[in-house]
């Protein structure tokens, strides 16, 4: 097993600051250590932030209730897209970085001066961006701020500091992975978490410098250096970036989601050369699907337009699709092996369903696959997009995808991070048994209360629908879904957080002694190693119930692609 497991043992009489994990075997070096626990608070600290945004904005787009005045909704509805969808995934996402290209490996942290610089200044990017939304009202042009809306100059270079701090984060994490092949901490190929993590890391690379093309002129232009600054241009740039920092999202939530199995449930990957695959599918695809936020941009051509939101994101969809299928099939022959045979999911029903890393892992793959990700291919298809990109419908997306895919899963994996880095008892055990299904059915009702406003017409970004007066009752109706699902949703967020700060601030110092947090005391980690090749082989413990719900998933895809089309052409009044 490659994937978490040790490959090559620590070198004797190395020097190294670093401490012997008893749960994983792994050394963990301390400067890495107190990387990933600073990255992690940052990370909690803008989920808060960007939370309590979330919450009012909903309770302001609920027209029963229309809380905010207009200047405050989409000041918040700013800072929210900055904690939500930057600030508290990317601080996470180096923390994994961090955590992959040295605990994982057995290695040293090559470069942690680079690495705290590259911290320092994402943290006083994040902090800055925050300040200046709130303070300045001119600042207030929301995560895309399109030219010619003009924000503060701090709130453009609040963004660089970030952005350049994420980028010296990503490079230590390339020359932690040299340093660590160089010394013979690992031998062969990555560990497969850290593959995916390395694939995060490129599509970062050329995602940032795409920001950079587009936010250094803005910045120059709003301290009136650069006269003008042309619309078309930012636009074509920013979604280089914009829509790719999701994808990076993608290829790191994946990541997790193979190490969630393995530390829940004990998997081994049915075959590793067929998830890396799926990640290489990433690099070469996914960031393309960009191009259905440029559909009528003049800027690109209608060859390119098509060739991108059809065959591109296809194979870039493919790849998810592998990882859709080889996750469900490892976590079902783990389980079977131990004895959960009975039926096509009796696995299933004897999954560990009360441990918060295995719940989390399921509704992840739940949200952002059969909701976040059949509405996403349909909605990138050219058609369909130029209907529905301006409504509520697209929020409904990704809100279904990063928001409830990508977040579930770093949560889940957070529980594991707090006994094994920062070396504290998990506290309020009851409430993280529950945390994910409150918040996972909350995003879940949040995303549907979305995508059927936007079908409805309801538009995206809007302070206010009512125009004339009149808002039709199943309007009210899906935005009402939409309210109670976000306060559902930041409750789910409220237990979270207070779990964490409670574990950090308050759990006794303890060194972590297993990985079942809540349903036992084995490590899976260490069990999936003790899986043999004649019990991945063994026909009583072959995937079929995975197989199944692969194939329940296509039907249920093809089903809402299909009806979409129907729809479409009910919009002509040609027969």
């Amino acid at each position: 097993m490659t994937s978490l497991a040790p490959t090559t043992a620590w070198t004797e009489g190395a020097k190294d600051d670093y401490r012997d994990c008893p749960v994983t075997t792994l050394k963990v070096d301390m400067h890495t250590e107190r990387l990933i626990i600073a990255n992690a608070v940052m990370a909690v600290v803008c989920l808060a932030l960007g939370g309590i945004a979330a919450l009012l904005i909903a309770l302001t787009r609920w027209q029963a209730i229309h809380l905010l005045p207009a200047v405050w909704f989409y000041r918040l509805l700013t800072l929210h897209g900055i904690d939500m969808l930057i600030a508290w995934i990317v601080f996470f996402e180096m923390a994994g970085l961090h955590f992959g290209s040295t605990i994982l490996l057995n290695a040293r942290h090559a470069a942690p001066k680079l690495a705290w610089t590259g911290f320092i200044m994402m943290t006083v990017g994040g902090l800055m961006a925050n300040a200046v939304v709130l303070f300045d009202p001119n600042s207030n042009v929301m995560f895309s701020a399109y030219v010619p809306m003009k924000a503060h100059p701090l709130f453009y270079l609040s963004y660089i500091l970030f952005a350049v701090g994420a980028l010296i984060t990503v490079i230590t994490f390339f020359i932690n992975i040299v340093v660590a092949k160089r010394e013979g901490r690992f031998s062969g190929s990555l560990p497969l978490v850290v593959f995916g993590l390395m694939t995060a890391a490129i599509l970062a690379t050329y995602t940032l410098l795409e920001g950079a093309a587009a936010i250094v002129p803005a910045f120059f232009w709003s301290l009136g250096i650069l006269k003008t600054y042309d619309p078309g241009i930012y636009r074509n740039f920013f979604w280089g970036f914009g829509h790719p920092a999701q994808q990076v999202n993608l290829a790191a939530m994946v990541s997790i989601w193979y190490a969630l199995a393995q530390m829940t449930v004990g998997i081994r990957p049915v075959n590793e050369k067929f998830s890396r695959l799926a990640f290489i599918l990433y690099l070469f695809f996914i960031n393309l699907g960009s191009a259905h936020h440029l559909l009528v941009d003049p800027g690109l051509s209608f060859a390119w337009k098509a060739v991108n939101t059809s065959y591109a994101m296809y194979l870039a969809v493919l790849g998810s699709m592998m990882h859709a299928f080889s996750i469900p099939a490892a976590l079902e022959i783990a389980l079977r092996a131990k004895g959960y045979r009975k039926g096509l999911f009796g696995w299933l029903r004897n999954a560990p369903w009360g441990e918060p890393g295995f719940s989390s892992l399921v509704l992840s793959m739940f949200l952002f696959g059969w909701i976040g990700g059949v509405t996403g291919v349909t909605i990138g298809t050219e058609q369909i997009n130029m209907l529905v990109h301006n409504t509520l419908r697209l929020p409904g997306h990704f809100h279904a995808t990063v928001v409830s895919g990508t977040t579930l899963a770093f949560m889940g994996f957070t529980y594991y991070v707090i006994p094994l880095i920062f070396r504290k008892e998990l506290k309020l055990k009851s409430w993280a048994k529950w945390q994910p299904y409150i918040f996972g059915f909350g995003m879940l009702l949040t995303s549907m209360g979305m995508i059927v406003s936007g079908l409805q017409g309801v538009a995206r970004r809007n302070w206010d629908i009512t125009f004339a007066g009149v808002v039709p009752g199943t309007v009210e109706i899906s935005l009402a879904v939409f309210g109670i699902g976000a306060i559902l949703a930041v409750v789910g967020g409220i237990m979270y957080v207070t779990i964490v700060l409670t574990s950090i601030l308050t759990g006794p110092r303890l060194e972590a002694s297993n990985l079942l947090l809540l349903t036992g005391t084995h490590n899976p980690i260490i069990d999936s190693t003790k899986l043999t090749d004649h019990q991945m082989e063994d026909k009583q413990n072959q995937p079929k119930g995975a197989l199944v719900l692969v194939f329940a998933f296509l039907v249920w895809f093809a089903i809402y692609y299909f009806t979409n089309w129907w729809l479409l052409g009910r919009t002509w009044f040609i027969r």
